[in-house]
């Protein structure tokens, strides 16, 4: 059966809960194997990936995101809902709030960052335009209204490469090119998502105020206790938004690499 939903679990989002039936797979791709789980959720197959990988053991640097997409386009895929722990640039946007990130600025420096990179695959410059799908980032936020959850329908996404927290410098520089808040994986999983032509969002969680900002010294430990804390409200939200969700639904994402395609 093919799997039209995939769920990406960012860092204090592994388990898989909300599907029923869960079973392991393998899937093979040009770029390496990955496992993750195909459950079942409101009569439809869902896929849960880990990014981080077994017990958080790949940091955001070395996540294999070219196998990762191409895992779930290979299951038949064509609705990510990502997951993500960020630091807040923005006061208004608080620990504990969700924001549905509408654009991202790319300050990653090693990663392999597309599907094409010239010989059989060819070259292709892909429409980045609107980054994250519109559709999707609308339904995640009525469904978050709904559940009275304080949330942010806009918010730029700054990526940086990791595994190191920014220094106050940086932070400072990116609050003027105007980000509102820094995570570690959101750049090229989004990008390559477009290029397997998915509908793709993310559900951005701050777990505290970036440096500078944050009144004491940044910790891993801190991302994941307000993680733990807000897991119900991600579950809840997922669930929701999934039950909600058309799995045979049609938008301009699934056609980046044709867009003359009517969606």
């Amino acid at each position: 059966m093919s799997v039209k939903l995939g769920i990406i679990g960012g860092t204090g989002v592994y388990n898989p809960e909300i599907l029923t039936d869960p079973q392991e797979q393998t899937v093979s791709t040009p770029y390496g194997e990955v496992r993750l789980i195909v459950g079942n959720f409101c009569d439809r197959s869902v896929a849960f990936m880990n990014r981080h990988g077994a017990g958080h053991s790949v940091p955001p640097h070395l996540v294999n995101y070219r196998a990762n997409i191409a895992a779930l386009k290979k299951l038949g895929v064509k609705t990510v809902l990502a997951t993500a722990a960020v630091g807040s640039l923005n006061p208004s946007m608080e620990p504990g709030h969700l924001v549905f990130t509408d654009q991202f600025l790319d300050f990653t420096k090693t990663r392999q960052t597309s599907f094409f990179d010239g010989g059989p695959a060819g070259v292709v410059h892909i429409d980045m335009t609107n980054p994250y799908c519109p559709e999707l980032r609308d339904t995640l936020y009525r469904t978050a209204r709904e559940l009275g959850l304080m949330c942010h329908p806009v918010g730029i996404y700054i990526c940086t490469e990791g595994p190191r927290f920014e220094t106050a410098a940086e932070i400072k520089m990116y609050r003027r090119f105007g980000g509102d808040l820094v995570g570690m994986t959101g750049v090229p999983e989004v990008v390559l998502a477009r290029e397997a032509e998915m509908c793709y969002a993310t559900v951005a969680m701050v777990t505290n105020y970036a440096a500078g900002i944050s009144p004491t010294n940044l910790t891993h430990q801190e991302v994941l206790d307000t993680m733990a804390s807000n897991s119900e409200h991600i579950r809840k939200l997922l669930m929701q938004t999934v039950a909600s969700l058309d799995p045979e639904r049609n938008c301009s994402c699934q056609h980046a690499l044709n867009p003359l395609v009517p969606a």
